[in-house]
């Protein structure tokens, strides 16, 4: 039997407008993220837990809540559950429970954002796009090229000129045409925006079209089931455009609404920003709804390298309401510990996952989080997408060696 589907409309995420499901959509008249919406009920009556263990362990298995309608639509890469790593020693350090990572670079093209992009791309070949663009800072464009080729579309990426090496080639290997910028991933936004009035191309951009939200939403949904259906005191998330943030939170809101899991008992919300691009960090501490754009975004965790997110408020009103915070990390303390969990746990981080331990210890030091507590800190890409320093030797096989010096 076909897996049902329950989606009964889009909505306004300020003002609550509805629009009409199964249509191409970018943002609300007002200018505003669209999300998509359920008939929870529905979906109650219709999957249990049971059902969900015995189907594969993948993203797909949660097609109740997802948009896909048909199965002709959806576009896979293969997109597994990813596993939660503990770090028993960089727990045992600070004397507190091993933080438990979720290591989202074990997905097709590498990170998180296969998550998102497969739920874009898939809508996006079920309403007949024939073209998609959007801006980047290396992995989202990476994910959507694979799976736009996947899907027979084409794509347009636009890159800043200083995107690191391996995801500019990693975009073009699979098939965009990927062009680099000489400003930041919003000035690449700009000249996509035009491209789409000029050209008709199909806007990809984060929070620009409803279904990215929904594939970063499995993160959430997938870590209740993984961790027996309670959810973790807290999470910290790397955040730029802050999709996954808030579509875990979506989830969570789902899971409650079809019984399955307790209401009440979210974790807390950490929004991790770098210190040299923290918009949503000050907006945080200053009380507001939305975030300034930040001048000079500058950071080695280009990931999180987003001067003004267009779902600001939906990153904010989440970290609020779950009594978490956001939280900014200096560079130095992020290579430092994308080091001590490679060579105390053997887990390589990329900077971006680096950013979460750099916060989670803060939050342990301010008395933000207890040390008893259960928290997951999310790794958005494998840590081999990313520089790292040549720490080798060299020996002469011709000369004489100290083999007692190895």
């Amino acid at each position: 039997m076909p897996i049902q589907t329950f989606v009964t409309h889009l909505e306004d995420s300020m003002t609550g407008e509805v629009y009409e499901a199964d249509r191409l959509h970018n943002l609300s008249r007002e200018g505003w993220p669209l999300l998509v919406r359920y008939d929870l009920d529905g979906v109650a009556g219709a999957l249990d837990k049971a059902m969900l263990a015995a189907r594969p362990a993948d993203l797909w298995k949660w097609r109740e809540l997802l948009p896909v309608r048909r199965d002709e639509d959806v576009v896979s890469l293969g997109e597994i559950a990813t596993p939660l790593i503990p770090l028993g020693k960089v727990g045992a350090r600070r004397g507190a429970a091993a933080p438990l990572v979720k290591d989202e670079g074990r997905l097709p093209t590498g990170s998180f954002k296969a998550r998102g992009l497969v739920m874009a791309i898939s809508m996006a070949k079920a309403l007949g796009v024939r073209t998609i663009a959007l801006p980047t800072n290396g992995n989202a464009g990476a994910a959507a090229a694979a799976y736009a080729t996947r899907a027979g579309i084409e794509s347009i990426v636009l890159c800043p000129d200083d995107t690191p090496e391996i995801n500019v080639r990693e975009i073009a290997a699979q098939g965009a045409r990927v062009y680099r910028v000489n400003g930041l991933i919003d000035d690449c936004g700009k000249i996509v925006g035009e491209g789409v009035k000029a050209n008709g191309w199909y806007d990809l951009s984060t929070l620009k079209e409803p279904y990215r939200i929904e594939g970063k939403k499995t993160m959430g949904l997938e870590l209740a089931e993984q961790l027996g259906w309670e959810l973790p005191d807290a999470i910290f998330y790397p955040t730029g455009g802050g999709t996954g943030l808030i579509g875990m939170w979506k989830a969570f809101e789902e899971l409650e609404a079809i019984g399955f899991i307790p209401k009440g008992r979210r974790p807390r919300m950490y929004a991790v920003q770098a210190s040299g691009c923290a918009p949503i960090v000050k907006a945080w501490e200053e009380g507001t709804r939305h975030a300034a754009r930040w001048d000079d975004a500058h950071t080695i965790a280009s990931g999180i390298r987003v001067p003004k997110a267009i779902g600001d408020f939906l990153i904010l009103d989440a970290v609020r309401a779950s009594g978490g915070a956001a939280l900014a990390v200096d560079d130095a303390v992020i290579e430092a510990a994308v080091v001590e969990a490679a060579t105390t746990d053997g887990l390589l981080l990329c900077p971006e996952g680096g950013a979460t331990l750099a916060a989670f210890s803060h939050a342990l030091d301010a008395g933000m989080v207890g040390r008893d507590e259960r928290v997951v800190l999310f790794n958005c890409a494998t840590g081999l997408k990313y520089p790292l320093p040549d720490l080798s030797r060299t020996l002469d096989r011709h000369a004489p060696i100290d083999l007692a010096s190895l």
